[in-house]
């Protein structure tokens, strides 16, 4: 019997996450992992909360942290507020992310965050994020695909991360893909190349259903609840 919890393992993972290879011209890695940091602090409360165990987990995958999501707590599609309303947990600042507000009303309808963790892990292609300097000086969330030279680096941290995670305890038969257009590209391709999962179905990404149908948020939670069940 292993001598460590699911909780460890992520913790561990997380703790040990770097980009080695150059990243582009004004795009730098976004890590909330850094040791002593406000974020690494609250991602390792979460963890030895909810995956205190051994048990499998089902893998959702977003695309990579943002700066006011996972990129501020460490936990992804988790801001400060939902980390104090919905799992009891405090945090020394405050920050509102709408992905966050979509997935804990999909975590409500499942029936809670212990019932929810205890079935998934949300983790994301790049289990780092990535900011850019734009052209007015401003640092400005940056996804892995956005740039293909930042897609071609990164490519390497990827796949490792990737079979990280799977050691971690992850069912693999059948994934989750948040968003169902770049994102699931890269994973459908990059799966067809590497073979780590079996089904991958993908969902409209938070961010695109909190900006485009904020009016029918209703239908897409029913839409992530049924594919959950189908699993």
């Amino acid at each position: 019997m292993t001598s460590t919890t699911l909780a460890d393992r992520i913790i561990d993972f997380n703790s040990n996450l770097n980009i080695k290879e150059p990243l582009p011209e004004r795009i730098s890695a976004l890590n909330p992992y850094l040791p002593n940091s406000p974020s690494c602090e609250i991602s390792e409360r979460f963890y030895q909360r909810f995956y205190n165990d051994n048990e499998p987990r089902d893998l959702i995958l977003g695309i990579n942290p943002g700066r006011l999501g996972a990129g501020a707590t460490g936990i992804p599609f988790t801001d400060t507020k939902r980390l104090l309303s919905h799992c009891g947990m405090t945090c020394d600042f405050h920050l509102h992310e709408p992905s966050s507000v979509f997935i804990y009303e999909v975590i409500d309808a499942f029936g809670g965050p212990d019932a929810f963790y205890q079935r998934f892990f949300f983790s994301s292609v790049s289990p780092l994020g990535f900011v850019k300097i734009n052209d007015k000086g401003k640092e400005v969330n940056y996804n892995y695909y956005d740039d293909k030279s930042l897609e071609t680096a990164v490519l390497p941290f990827i796949k490792k991360s990737m079979k990280q995670i799977i050691e971690l305890g992850i069912n693999t038969h059948r994934i989750y893909c948040l968003g169902t257009g770049k994102n699931y590209t890269f994973l459908k391709r990059f799966n067809k190349e590497h073979s780590f999962f079996g089904e991958i179905v993908p969902l409209e990404h938070p961010r695109y259903v909190m900006q485009y149908k904020n009016k029918s948020i209703g239908k897409y939670i029913e839409k992530y609840l049924r594919a959950f069940d189908e699993g």
